[in-house]
């Protein structure tokens, strides 16, 4: 399929051939009839995406420093490869589109069918592409009188809308709008609908003539003498609300807001400005300022948009989705006072001239507004395709399939997997055909797809590597070897015990091997702590502390469904470590979780005891500060000790003396990937027992189960 790609890295701009979305369960596969080029948000996204790497620091400086945090934790090496596999990432562009429903996900058989009309949003979701895979929240039926091309600007409609709601405005409300692009017209169209008496501002004057057609009932430039010119509509009082709808980098509206607004009235930003706001006026009239979230309640909520989670009517009636519901009922040209954006579009373009397109909106050379890219009719599109690319295939050897191409799988896996001689890259799966085809070129893969069992079913793949989130490691783990792979999967194995069960069903009489993920006891230093204590008899205590430092709730990584939270998700890396380090069956766990209100479980300390009467405690904590070391590990047994610092320092303790190094970090990856391509070549059994791997699974389930419990969990 056909979809506008830029380069995060460089800001170059092309309409790319990329597999195919599939469809999945909670979410609808659309065919794409018109979408909106937003000139006001997008034209921001490609300019900064054209921007150097100084240029991107200085427009986002709290980039920087989550960027310089990391380096002090984890070195500037490391740091400056996940920010260039970042930067390397494909950006779709377009967040506000309408088409055709070709597939109905699992979950939505009931709701929607395949031939309804649906408008969607998001950013990355309802994107300038042939095909879009939305989820249920992010889309909204079109009425049958409403067109396509009207439908696309359905999700600005969406934001207008809630900036209005924010504004608080209804009859005989006196409001003003300050910037008459594309929001700022729509608002004022709703503004009109709801009985408010609207006062534009805008230094265009195309656009105030617009802004008196939508229903505003004066349309002036911002001058000192506005106060004036708007007082005889109530008296003198002001403006009950001033919407910000403009976009520069200058405080001017803020400024311009208080002179306008009435004692105590609402100042709602809905576009982007400097907002530095004059505090004595703000002050004095007590102004109440209102940032606008998008396109109101659920955006940015994970759970909301990409799980489909509902908020309760009463409390929450008009969410993301209503919003977008109601512009589109708005729209239906049956109603007296309706929302007709027929005058908003300036500029029609084919999909095919997308790059024309955005050189319009980004050249200004040209007087635009909206504009729409239509898709031309397309043959009937399958919903699993392939992209195919011709390269030198090599005989023998490792030959690869990857499933998912995340930034650790750019940034650490793949260039890991490209320095391991007799490694071929076969096949590249990803959700979504942007990532695939971005992923095949840029890798050196020779085919690229968004189907995983393109990768499973294909004889000449014989190691599969996945690295998709985390709750669909078990079953593509179990799939791949039964289909005779031998398979890498990233960790967690997985994420209950059914999962795990299904993984073991799979082992059962497969021809491949299992690894996962975990790299830390391949790590240099690691084998040192071991040999150090090679001749000491009797149990050891390991104490394995981790200073994970704080992530946003709402990351997937954190849902209960998706990620697991990060006992799961995290933890499990060093119950395999102490498991290593003990060299000795898991026998039993117990744990517990601080508490505090609105926890994540994300403090938590784990006991595990071992066949042999070995003992370890794993604190995992994100109340920590990032400038200590992320990971301390200690050892003591047999009168000796061993300590290793973010696997950067190494101490170790014999006979009354200490002997200390310093050494570049070193977690293992490479050498758990070259561990790996050996098995697969030689056909030699996976370099982590399998039964390990079970076992450390089963005690990282354990570990949730003794949270959730409070009892001693006997494995």
């Amino acid at each position: 399929m056909k979809q506008v790609i830029q380069s995060r890295r460089t800001g170059k701009l092309a309409l790319k051939d990329v597999p195919a979305q599939a469809v999945r369960a909670g979410a609808l596969l659309v065919r794409t009839r018109a979408s909106l080029i937003s000139a006001g948000t997008e034209r921001m996204v490609v300019d900064f995406a054209r921007k150097s790497l100084a240029g991107k620091a200085q427009a986002r400086p709290d980039l920087v420093r989550k960027v310089l945090d990391k380096a002090k934790k984890e070195g500037l090496w490391n740091t400056w490869k996940t920010v260039m596999a970042r930067l390397d990432e494909p950006l779709p562009l377009g967040y506000s589109a309408a088409g055709e429903v070709i597939a109905v996900g699992a979950g939505l058989e009931g709701e929607f069918r395949v031939g309804d009309r649906v408008a969607m949003a998001g950013a990355g979701i309802a994107n300038h592409a042939e095909l879009n895979t939305v989820p249920r929240n992010l889309v909204a039926k079109i009425p049958a009188t409403v067109t396509d091309d009207e439908a696309c600007y359905a999700t600005l409609g969406a934001i207008a809308m809630h900036a209005v709601r924010n504004a608080n405005a209804g009859l005989g409300d006196v409001v003003a709008v300050i910037g008459c692009g594309l929001v700022g017209q729509l608002a004022i169209r709703f503004l009109t609908l709801a009985g408010a008496r609207v006062v534009a501002f805008d230094y265009a004057e195309d656009r105030l003539a617009l802004a008196l057609q939508m229903g505003a009932e004066r349309a002036l430039p911002p001058t000192g003498d506005s106060a004036a010119l708007i007082a005889p509509l109530n008296g003198g009082l002001g403006c009950d609300a001033v919407l910000i709808a403009a976009a520069t980098d200058s405080s001017a509206p803020f400024e311009f807001a208080a002179e306008i607004a009435r004692d105590r009235a609402r100042v709602v930003m809905v576009g982007l400005t400097g907002t530095t706001f004059p505090y004595g006026p703000f002050m004095q009239k007590e102004l109440n300022i209102i940032v606008s979230r998008s396109y109101g309640p659920g955006r940015y909520d994970n759970d909301f948009e990409q799980r489909g989670v509902k908020y309760p009517e009463g409390w929450v009636r008009w969410t993301e989705t209503e919003n977008l519901a109601e512009s589109l009922r708005l729209m239906d040209p049956a109603r007296p006072m309706r929302l007709d954006i027929s005058a908003l579009t300036s500029h029609h373009f084919s999909l095919d001239d997308a790059e024309q397109a955005y050189a319009l909106v980004t050249g200004g050379t040209e007087r635009h507004l909206g504009v729409v890219l239509s898709y031309p009719d397309q043959a009937e599109p399958s919903v699993r395709t392939i992209s195919t690319r011709q390269v030198r295939a090599s005989s023998g050897g490792c030959v690869l399939g990857l499933v998912g191409a995340g930034n650790f799988a750019r940034a650490v896996l793949l260039p890991a997997f490209k320095s391991i001689g007799g490694v071929r890259l076969k096949t590249l799966a990803t959700q979504r055909g942007a990532s695939a085809e971005h992923g095949a070129e840029t890798q050196g893969f020779e085919l690229a797809t968004t189907d995983s069992t393109v990768v499973f079913d294909d004889p000449d793949i014989n190691a599969v590597v996945i690295a998709t989130r985390h709750d669909s490691h078990a079953a593509m783990t179990a799939a791949a070897l039964k289909a005779g792979k031998s398979v890498f999967v990233e960790k967690p194995l997985a994420l209950d015990i059914e999962q795990l069960n299904g993984v073991i069903d799979a082992l059962n009489g497969a021809d491949g091997f299992l690894q996962v993920g975990f790299n830390r006891r391949f790590a240099p230093q690691i084998a040192e702590m071991m040999a150090h204590f090679n001749n000491t008899a009797g149990p050891k205590v390991l104490t394995l502390r981790v200073n994970g430092g704080a992530i946003d709730d709402a990351h997937w990584t954190q849902s209960s469904d998706e990620g697991g939270g990060r006992v799961l998700g995290e933890m499990c890396h060093f119950v395999d470590l102490a498991r290593h380090l003990a060299a000795s069956p898991i026998s039993h766990v117990r744990a517990d979780a601080a508490t505090t209100a609105g926890s994540a479980g994300d403090d938590v300390i784990a006991q595990l005891g071992f066949a042999d009467g070995s003992i370890a405690s794993i604190i995992y904590t994100a109340r920590g500060d990032t400038a200590l070391p992320k990971e301390r590990i200690e050892i003591f047994a047999g009168g000796r000790a061993a300590t290793l610092d973010d696997f950067r320092v190494l101490n170790l303790a014999a006979n009354g003396r200490m002997k200390s190094a310093t050494k570049t970090q070193d977690k293992g990856h490479k050498q758990q990937l070259a561990a790996f391509v050996k098995s697969v070549i030689d056909g030699s059994p996976s370099p982590i027992p399998e039964s390990e791997l079970i076992e450390t699974a089963a005690a990282t389930i354990a570990v949730i189960e003794s949270l959730q419990t409070g009892n001693r969990i006997d494995m």
